[in-house]
C-alpha cells in the first residue's frame, strides 16, 4: 500500500528550491561550527604552549560569534530543515529515519555534547586555566566533527547507496562509496570557512590594534592551506560517483556544470588568495574583503551543495526512491490503477479547476512533478512543455525517462497522463473559463502504447 501523505505547495517557489535553499545555509553554519572547534583549539593551544595572550583574547572573542552563529542560527535553521522536509518530501526523511535511526541517535548524542560543552565554555571559560581551557575546547571540536562524520554517512548514502541495495547492512550503506571523499571535502572546507570567519570577526573587533589584526589574520590563513588538497578529494569524489552523475556534472546537464563550475571557481578564488597571503608576508585583508571571501565561500558551498542533490536525480535514494517518492516498483502499479486514486487528501483549490479532468491533472502535478516543479514559476512546467504540440506532450511524458534521463518513469495511468497534459495546455492558454475534456479513445489508446514502449524502469543503470 502506497503510503500518501499530505504535503504543501509553495507557489511559485519550487518545494525543492525551499529545502535546498535553507539545506544550503544550515550546512555553511554548521561547517562554521565545526572548523571554528578547530581553530580555537589551535590558538587555545597557542596561549597555553606559547604564552601567547593574544590568542587567548582572540578564543575569548571568537567564541561568542561561534556561540552565536552555530547555537543559534544553526538550531534554528536544523529545526526548519526537518520542519519543511517532512512537509516536502515526509517519505524519503522517513526511510533516512528507518534505516539509520540509531545512527540518528549517536549523531544526536554527539550535538547533544557539542552545545554542552560549548555552553560550559561560554559560561565559565574566564574562570578556567588553559589546560582545562583547552580540553573544554577539544571536546567540543570533536564533537562538532562527529556529528558530522554521521550525518555525512546518511546523506552519502542517498547518492551511493553501495552495498545496501544488495543486503540492506546499515553498516554497507553507511560507509558507502562517496563517504570518505566527501568527509575529507567537508572537513577541508569547514576549516577554511572558520578561517575566513575569523578573518572577518577580526577585522570587525575593536579589541585588537593593526598589527594584532594583522597578526591573527596571518595564523588564521593557515587554516586554509588544506585547501590544496581539495582539487585530489574533488577528484576523488568524482571517481567515486555513477557514471551517469559523473557525465551530467561534466556537460550532461547545463545546470549541473554550472554550478559545479561555480563552486570550483569559487574555492579557486579563495585558495589563490590564501596562498598569497601565506607567501607575501606584508599583506592582509581588511573587512571588506574578508566579507568577500566569505560570500565567496558561501557560493563555493551552494555549488558544491547543489550538485550533490542534483546528482542523485531521477532518485531520493538511488536506485530505490524517486524524487517524488514512488519506489521503481510502484512505478508499474500505478500505471495499473493509478497514482491518485487511493490518495485520501484533495486538492486544496479544487473550485478553480473548470472541469474533472483538470482538477485531475492537478492531483497528478502534486502528487508527481511538485517536489522539483512549479507550473509556471520556477522549473515551471508551462515553460519547459507549454510550447509543444499536444502529441508531443503525450509523446515525451509517456517516455519521460527516456526525453531526460534524470527525470523518473511515469507513474500512472493514460487518463491520468492525459489529464496533466490538458492541465499544461489550460495553463500556457491563461487558465481560460471553459475548456474541453478529452474523450477521444484513440488518444489512451496511443498514450498506453506510449507507456508500453517507455517501459517501468528508469535509464540510470543499476551496478551489478
Amino acid at each position: 500500500m502506497f503510503p500518501y501523505y499530505p504535503v504543501n505547495g509553495f507557489g511559485p517557489v519550487m518545494q525543492g528550491m525551499v529545502i535546498g535553499g535553507l539545506g544550503i545555509f544550515h550546512v555553511f553554519v554548521a561547517q562554521f561550527a565545526i572548523g571554528g572547534g578547530m581553530l580555537l583549539c589551535y590558538f587555545q593551544w597557542r596561549a597555553n604552549n606559547r604564552d601567547d595572550e593574544l590568542a587567548r583574547r582572540f578564543v575569548d572573542g571568537y567564541f561568542r560569534w561561534l556561540v552565536l552563529v552555530s547555537f543559534v542560527t544553526g538550531a534554528v535553521t536544523g529545526v526548519a530543515m526537518w520542519f519543511t522536509t517532512i512537509q516536502i518530501s515526509p517519505r524519503t526523511i522517513g526511510m533516512m529515519i528507518d534505516e539509520f535511526h540509531w545512527l540518528w541517535a549517536t549523531e544526536w548524542t554527539f550535538f547533544c555534547l557539542e552545545v554542552a560543552s560549548g555552553y560550559i565554555f561560554y559560561r565559565y571559560a574566564p574562570r578556567l586555566d588553559g589546560t582545562t581551557r583547552l580540553r573544554l575546547l577539544i571536546l567540543y571540536a570533536i564533537a562538532a566533527w562527529m556529528s558530522l562524520f554521521w550525518i555525512n554517512g546518511i546523506l552519502s548514502w542517498q547518492l551511493t547507496p553501495s552495498g545496501w541495495l544488495d543486503n540492506g547492512s546499515v553498516w554497507a550503506g553507511f560507509f558507502n562509496a562517496t563517504f570518505w571523499p566527501s568527509l575529507v571535502y567537508r572537513t577541508l572546507a569547514a576549516m577554511a570557512i572558520a578561517g575566513l570567519v575569523a578573518a572577518l570577526v577580526v577585522n570587525l573587533a575593536k579589541a585588537f590594534t593593526l598589527e594584532e589584526r594583522r597578526t591573527l589574520i596571518r595564523r588564521v590563513f593557515w587554516f586554509l592551506a588544506p585547501m590544496a588538497l581539495m582539487p585530489l578529494i574533488g577528484g576523488w569524489f568524482m571517481l567515486a560517483l555513477p557514471e551517469d552523475s559523473r557525465q551530467w556534472i561534466m556537460g550532461g546537464s547545463i545546470a549541473m556544470t554550472l554550478f559545479f563550475s561555480l563552486g570550483a571557481g569559487a574555492s579557486l578564488l579563495i585558495g589563490g588568495y590564501g596562498l598569497a597571503m601565506l607567501v607575501k608576508s606584508n599583506l592582509t585583508i581588511n573587512g571588506a574583503t574578508a566579507s568577500l571571501l566569505c560570500a565567496l565561500a558561501f557560493a563555493a558551498t551552494a555549488g558544491g551543495e547543489f550538485v550533490r542533490e542534483g546528482v542523485r536525480k531521477p532518485y531520493t535514494v538511488r536506485h530505490t526512491l524517486y524524487s517524488n517518492s514512488i519506489t521503481e516498483d510502484e512505478v508499474a502499479y500505478f500505471r495499473r490503477v493509478g497514482c491518485t486514486t487511493n490518495d485520501p487528501y484533495p486538492l486544496v483549490d479544487a473550485d478553480s479547476y473548470p472541469t474533472e479532468q483538470l482538477q485531475l491533472g492537478a492531483h497528478v502535478f502534486r502528487m508527481q512533478c511538485g517536489i522539483c516543479h512549479t507550473m509556471d514559476g520556477a522549473n515551471g512546467l508551462v515553460h519547459l512543455a507549454g510550447t509543444w504540440s499536444v502529441d508531443q506532450q503525450r509523446l515525451n511524458i509517456a517516455k519521460l525517462q527516456h526525453t531526460k534521463a534524470f527525470m523518473p518513469p511515469f507513474a500512472g495511468t493514460p487518463e491520468e497522463l492525459e489529464a496533466l497534459v490538458q492541465l499544461i495546455r489550460w495553463q500556457h492558454d491563461a487558465r481560460p473559463t471553459e475548456w474541453s475534456e478529452t474523450t477521444d479513445a484513440s488518444v489512451l489508446e496511443s498514450i498506453a502504447q506510449h507507456l508500453e514502449e517507455a517501459g517501468t524502469r528508469s535509464m540510470v543503470a543499476r551496478p551489478q
